[in-house]
């Protein structure tokens, strides 16, 4: 009797992990891989006289996000409350201390020089705030549903917003993003959110009105042919039409031999799009949908309301940069250089991207199953 006892015991004690959710990951990275190395061996070969200096840039920072991926996975999730406060702070310092002595590439001081290292300030910001948020939230959750404490809460994220924005418009609206959906999955009255996006909408608009080149790029998003800046959105629709259903064939793009200028950063898109059609378009968006239905699985059996935050907040970043992202590509919205999840070339984005995995991964480790 004692016996049966334990057993069931330790059966209603089974830990859960989501290997679903790590072979997308793992999958998704090994494509971003073959796709990056397919689009950029042209321009690298041109810039470096190495076609693969991209890729080894690109696999050096995965196998360290990998690493810190699994890190992070094996701790509880709950000790980084402890760090709230910190990584707020440290992330807003960085974001400051990029517009005194950033690195400027390709006309934007986004990046710190860390002797060889080119680190971007953002990328952490988009961690950060899911942190921080996380912990503000879970230690209030009845008072969400007020308007004040929705307030409160923006007010605590603009500072943050403000700063990346000074630099990094496409940014910023990934982290108010970000703030937006953990607010909003946390309160029960959703009619706030209209008065918030009335708000979002002013603050945006005088946001880009600040600046004559923000304005400009809505001119050349509904005529991209009358103005010579409109030529990387053309070429990267030229990509996409000329795909037709199943695509020229991997390795077989035109338009990444310097006709879609960077292909390998924010236009991968359009040229997975030519090479192997939309066939592989739709699939690579499946797989992203795929991807945060895991996300929501893991929210909705976390173990607290804190890890199903953060597991919301890293969804958020994830599911919002991948639609922006399809959306510039197509001149759905105008152009305003945001990267590809796990696809596009950029070492600190897949590092700290992998990061965030580690997390969700750790809360999915503290789901316990029971079994009849």
């Amino acid at each position: 009797m004692g016996r049966e006892q334990s057993q069931d015991k330790r059966q209603k004690n089974i830990r859960y992990f989501d290997y679903s959710l790590l072979v997308i990951i793992l999958f998704l990275i090994c494509f971003g891989l073959v796709m990056l190395y397919s689009t950029s061996s042209y321009n690298a070969q041109l810039k470096f006289g190495d076609g693969t200096a991209y890729l080894r840039k690109q696999l050096q920072a995965t196998v360290i996000g990998l690493v810190v991926m699994f890190a992070v996975s094996k701790i509880d999730y709950r000790i980084w409350k402890k760090f709230w406060l910190l990584a707020y702070i440290g992330a807003f310092g960085l974001c400051t201390l990029v517009l005194f002595v950033g690195k400027e590439l390709n006309g934007a001081k986004r990046w710190l020089q860390v002797g060889p290292l080119s680190v971007q300030p953002s990328e952490i910001a988009k961690l950060a705030i899911i942190v921080f948020l996380a912990t503000i939230i879970s230690e209030m959750p009845k008072q969400m549903g007020k308007f004040s404490s929705l307030v409160k809460v923006m007010i605590m994220v603009m500072p943050m917003v403000i700063i990346v924005a000074s630099e990094n418009l496409s940014t910023a609206i990934i982290i108010l993003g970000i703030a937006v959906a953990l607010v909003f999955v946390s309160s029960p009255k959703y009619m706030q959110f209209v008065v918030m996006a009335g708000v979002v909408i002013v603050f945006g608009a005088a946001f880009i009105m600040l600046e004559s080149y923000r304005a400009e790029r809505l001119k050349i998003w509904l005529n991209p042919e009358k103005y010579e800046k409109g030529f990387q959105t053309l070429q990267g629709l030229y990509a996409i039409g000329s795909g037709g259903l199943f695509g020229k064939g991997l390795g077989a793009s035109m338009q990444k031999l310097g006709f879609v200028p960077e292909a390998q950063n924010d236009m991968i898109f359009s040229i997975i799009c030519e090479e192997l059609g939309l066939f592989g378009a739709i699939c690579v968006i499946l797989l992203f949908g795929i991807l945060i239905w895991r996300f929501m699985v893991i929210a909705n059996n976390a173990q607290d309301l804190y890890g199903a935050l953060l597991v919301t907040g890293v969804m958020a970043h994830i599911a919002i940069q991948v639609i922006l992202n399809i959306a510039v590509v197509t001149n759905t919205i105008p152009n305003t250089g945001i990267s590809l999840p796990l696809i596009s070339y950029g070492g600190t984005s897949v590092l700290f991207l992998l990061a965030e995995i580690g997390l969700v991964l750790s809360v999915s480790r503290g789901i316990r199953l029971e079994q009849e």
